[in-house]
C-alpha cells in the first residue's frame, strides 16, 4: 500500500471551497488531511511533519525544498475582508499594535505597510489568544481570518490590508499559497490541483453550507468579491515583490 500526502490546511472559512472540492474527488483516498491555524500549517512543513500545506507565504524561506505546487491560492485583488488592523483611532495615533499570532504573513506584512505606506513606528506586541479585546484608546489590533468577520461596524478605523498593500503597489496579493517541501508525483498534483478547481466550481453551493453559519455576513460575497484564488501572473509578480521584502534570504525555485 503506498503512502498517503501528508496535507495540512488552513481551517478558515477562505479554505472552505479547496476542502470541499478535496474530499469530494478521488484525490481524497490519497491524502491524509489536517487543519490547522496558518502558523501551525508552516511549521509542519518545517518540521517535515506534512508533505504538502497551504501556508502563510511569508514562511516560504524557511521550508526546504519549498515549491510552489498548486495554479490556486488564498489571495486578494485589492480588499480581502479578513485581514484588518482594528483601532478607535487613526493609524498615526497607534501606539501600540498587537499583532495577530496565527499568521505569519500578515505580521509581515502589517511590518512593511507600516514602514513604507504609512511610515510609523507603534511599539508592536505579539499578541496571545484573547487579544481581540484589548483594543482600546491607542491600542490597536491586526486581526485575521474568521475572528475578523463582524468586527468592521465596531471599531471606527478598519485598515484592510489587502486593499493598502494595492494603494501601494499597484498589485495583487498573496496571503498563502500550496507549498510543498518535497518532489511529489506528477500525476498526485494534476489530480490535487483538480480537486481544488472542483470545489472552486462549487463555491455557490458551498458558501449556502455556510450561510446559516454567519447569517449577517454573504459568505457569498467573501468566496466571489474578496478572495481570488486563481495563481494569475500577477500573483506570480506580487509574491515575488513581497518575499523580497522580507529580510530572510528567499530560495528562487519556488516563483
Amino acid at each position: 500500500m503506498k503512502s498517503k500526502v501528508k496535507i495540512a490546511a488552513v481551517s478558515y472559512l477562505n479554505t472552505k471551497p479547496f476542502l470541499y472540492g478535496l474530499q469530494n474527488h478521488a484525490v481524497y483516498n490519497d491524502i491524509e488531511l489536517n487543519l490547522e491555524i496558518p502558523a501551525r500549517c508552516a511549521q509542519h512543513l518545517i518540521d517535515g511533519t506534512a508533505d504538502l500545506g497551504l501556508i502563510p507565504v511569508a514562511a516560504i524561506p524557511f521550508i526546504p525544498n519549498a515549491q510552489i505546487v498548486s495554479n490556486y491560492c488564498i489571495g486578494c485583488e485589492g480588499e480581502v475582508n479578513t485581514v484588518c488592523i482594528y483601532s478607535k483611532v487613526p493609524i498615526h495615533s497607534v501606539e501600540t499594535l498587537q499583532l495577530d499570532y496565527q499568521s505569519r504573513t500578515s505580521v509581515a506584512l502589517t511590518k512593511y505597510l507600516l514602514k513604507e505606506y504609512w511610515k510609523v513606528k507603534p511599539h508592536l506586541l505579539e499578541a496571545a489568544p484573547g487579544y481581540e479585546k484589548n483594543i482600546e484608546g491607542t491600542t490597536a489590533a491586526l486581526i485575521i481570518g474568521d475572528r475578523t468577520i463582524g468586527l468592521n461596524d465596531q471599531y471606527p478605523y478598519v485598515y484592510d490590508l489587502g486593499e493598502i498593500w494595492r494603494q501601494h503597489t499597484g498589485l495583487p496579493f498573496v496571503f498563502a499559497a500550496w507549498v510543498s517541501n518535497k518532489t511529489l508525483p506528477e500525476t498526485f498534483i494534476e489530480q490535487f490541483n483538480e480537486g481544488l478547481q472542483n470545489g472552486l466550481n462549487k463555491r455557490f453551493e458551498v458558501a449556502q453550507l455556510f450561510e446559516s453559519c454567519y447569517p449577517e455576513y454573504s459568505v457569498h460575497d467573501y468566496f466571489f468579491k474578496y478572495i481570488q484564488y486563481d495563481y494569475t501572473k500577477d500573483k506570480k509578480q506580487a509574491l515575488k515583490r513581497f518575499l523580497k521584502s522580507l529580510p530572510e534570504p528567499v530560495k528562487s525555485n519556488v516563483l
